[in-house]
């Protein structure tokens, strides 16, 4: 390793070979971003469906939305016919050139949900309603197995696997053991819930996609044409570059900002890992561990509030509870993961004397902000809209209009060029686009839902878990995390949170409610058992052996992906704890918490995973041996916990660690705190 007190780091990225390689690695990790590249005739035929299927949704965001089956179906035809030009049915099909077999499935995915539109009044009040004749019965047929291979094509396999498991299950209920015994539902039963209802394709996903997550895509389409994302690199590179180990932490800071306008962890880590990577493996980084910082953040860009990858606002829709209660919740344990993450970067850093970048070499931030800083408006505009009441549909589409405003604003101030009619038509194309994955995702999930409401699997899922637990509350929360882990393998971020919460969320419900009865606000029930089981779903993209977040990183650095995963875990320790301390003490997502106490809460939640992250990395002042790593580990723990003895026994051992580190442990004393 070169000495790190004469390593010079530029802040720019290595360019061509590593952007290249950046898309490759999206590409493989990202089912998502594997799309055809298409060019000619046929390129701008799927370039004008795009930009079409934007205008439906801008024109009824704006204009106001249509009946719900109206809405959803044209929302599904446009994104199916979308997804079987864009994604070919086998890898080793051609990027550049449509299958003549995925033409076909495309007029097929077009025409099945329109097949509900042109049908709708017969289908709702006339002599279709009801009626599972074998035409119909083989639409619906057609059409849930349209959105299954949808999916398996932009998706990926488990969530196509889990939706097939819960449509046997449906069927074939009467041969299953113990609890999960039910009578079984009629196939024609079953086909017409599913395609012929909102409760399943068509259910309360789908809606979310139909509605406000499009116009949240489109926003960031838009975002994305304004540079904001080189802004956040540079922001990112001012504020901490200089600092002990600058490039990891510019990484942190860079992937929450950037969290709160993306829904992908893997795309999170490709888009800022590609430049902030090899300036930590520059600087002196293991290669794993480099690559895990950056997963270990854009993971936690999931969790960050204001949009939370959609998941707030389907949370807002599933649970009832408003919006702004649940950004404001989110809050203090997203600062605690990016906290957590913040603090072993620079235990690592100090650890293996790794220095920051070259201040010269670093953007100066006032001149930043007068350059670029309203580039940051929109995002300022959509969370006060978002807070004073407007929908988010509504503010979605005022933020656009204000980044568009503030992009011009921008150019003009610095004489460079104005938007473009292009780039708002690029924009457009994008948004189309960008939402096939959500919709697919959406509608997939639509069906385990409709199976879980058909057969009320859902509280026997509950009933199970609290069952296998004993009634212990810990062990549900154990098994419940576990599940989880599991339901969130390799699935979006949205998707994630709605099998979560509807197949894991029950299990704590139902015993929180068991052991608090009517004596709480149902509310103080119901968000952290929602929190609970997103974070989890979450925390899969960097939890070992499904970790695709890790595995991008690791990719991108050219470490061992194992490893990466087990260092991003580690980092990211935070996500494994919060949750367990807000459902126990509801105070953490601010239930009966005063100002002051909320303050206290801050600080010493602070100081806790400082000595968390220091115990994860065997670092303080100096290494840390077992037992002092052990003692740091369980101060940190103690200060998280909101009480006033936790906080004063935790301080107390931090402090004592501190003090025998600084005073005691000194060369030639004859005492060694270190291995």
């Amino acid at each position: 390793m070169s000495d790190p007190k004469n390593t010079a780091v530029s802040p720019a990225p290595e360019p061509v070979e590593e952007k290249i390689n950046a898309d490759e690695i999206l590409k493989k990790f990202d089912r998502e971003s594997d799309k055809r590249t298409l060019t000619g005739f046929i390129g701008k035929v799927v370039t004008a469906i795009a930009i079409v299927f934007t205008c439906f949704q801008v024109y009824t965001a704006v204009f106001g939305m249509l009946d719900a089956t109206i809405q959803r179906s044209v929302h599904l035809s446009f994104g199916l016919c979308l997804i079987y030009l864009l994604y070919p049915m086998q890898k080793k099909w051609s990027r550049t050139s449509i299958n003549p077999i995925d033409f076909v499935m495309a007029i097929v995915g077009a025409a099945i949900p329109m097949y509900i539109v042109v049908n709708y009044q017969a289908l709702l009040q006339g002599p279709l309603a009801g009626s599972m004749d074998p035409f119909n019965t083989a639409v619906g047929v057609v059409g849930i197995l349209i959105v299954l291979e949808g999916a398996r094509r932009c998706v990926g396999m488990p969530i196509v696997i889990i939706a097939s498991v819960f449509i046997l299950y449906a069927l074939f209920g009467r041969f299953m053991p113990g609890f999960l015994i039910h009578r079984g539902v009629n196939p024609a039963d079953l086909i017409q819930h599913l395609f012929f209802t909102t409760e399943g394709v068509f259910g309360i996903p789908l809606g979310a996609s139909a509605t406000f997550i499009f116009v949240f895509i489109l926003f960031g389409a838009f975002l994305e044409k304004t540079g904001l994302g080189q802004f956040f690199i540079d922001i990112s590179n001012a504020i901490a570059g200089w600092a002990s180990g600058g490039p990891a932490k510019v990484a942190v800071i860079a992937s929450a900002l950037e969290g709160t306008v993306s829904g992908s962890s893997v795309a999170n880590v490709v888009g800022s890992g590609s430049f902030t990577i090899p300036m930590m493996k520059k600087l002196g980084y293991n290669a794993d561990f480099a690559g895990a910082v950056e997963a270990a953040a854009s993971t936690g860009g999931q969790i960050m509030p204001p949009i939370m990858g959609a998941a707030a606002f389907l949370m807002a829709e599933r649970t009832g509870i408003p919006y702004s209660r649940i950004i404001a919740a989110a809050a203090i344990p997203a600062l605690l993961y990016f906290f957590g993450v913040f603090a072993g970067v620079h235990f690592e850093a100090k650890k293996s004397g790794l220095r920051g970048m070259s201040r010269s070499e670093l953007p100066k931030i006032l001149p930043l902000f007068a350059k670029r800083g309203l580039l940051i408006l929109p995002l300022v505009g959509i969370i006060w809209l978002l807070v004073t009441g407007f929908t988010p549909v509504k503010a979605a589409m005022m933020a656009i209009v204000i980044s568009v405003f503030s992009s011009i604003v921008v150019s003009f101030l610095n004489k460079e060029k104005v938007i473009s009619l292009k780039d708002i038509l690029d924009a457009f194309e994008n948004g189309g686009k960008g939402v096939l994955g959500v919709l697919a995702a959406t509608a997939c999930a639509g069906i385990i839902i409709g199976v879980i409401t058909k057969t009320g699997l859902g509280l026997k899922l509950g009933s199970g878990l609290i069952a296998l637990a004993n009634n212990n509350l810990f062990l549900t929360l154990v098994f419940t995390m576990i599940t989880s882990l599991i339901l969130g393998m390799g699935v979006p971020t949205t998707a994630n949170y709605i099998i979560t919460s509807v197949v894991a969320a029950p299990a704590v419900i139902t015993i929180l409610a068991m052991r608090t009865g009517l004596a709480v606000d149902v509310e103080s029930i119901v968000l952290p058992a929602n929190m609970f089981v997103f974070y989890f779903g979450i925390i899969a993209d960097i939890t070992p052996p499904v970790a695709l977040a890790a595995f991008a990183g690791a990719a991108i650095a050219k470490g061992n992906p194992m490893r990466t995963g087990v260092i991003a875990t580690k980092l990211a320790v935070a996500a494994f704890l919060v949750p367990y301390i807000f459902v126990y003490n509801p105070q953490m997502l601010l239930f009966g918490v005063e100002p002051l106490g909320l303050i206290q809460m801050i600080i010493t939640s602070c100081l806790g995973m400082i000595g968390v992250s220091a115990a994860m990395i065997g670092f303080f002042l100096k290494p840390l041996n077992p037992i002092f790593r052990i003692a740091a580990f369980m101060g940190g723990i103690l200060l998280v916990i909101p009480g006033l003895l936790t906080d004063g026994i935790g301080a107390l051992i931090l402090v004592a660690i501190f003090l025998f580190q600084k005073f005691v442990d000194k060369p030639g004393n004859g005492i060694k705190a270190a291995a």
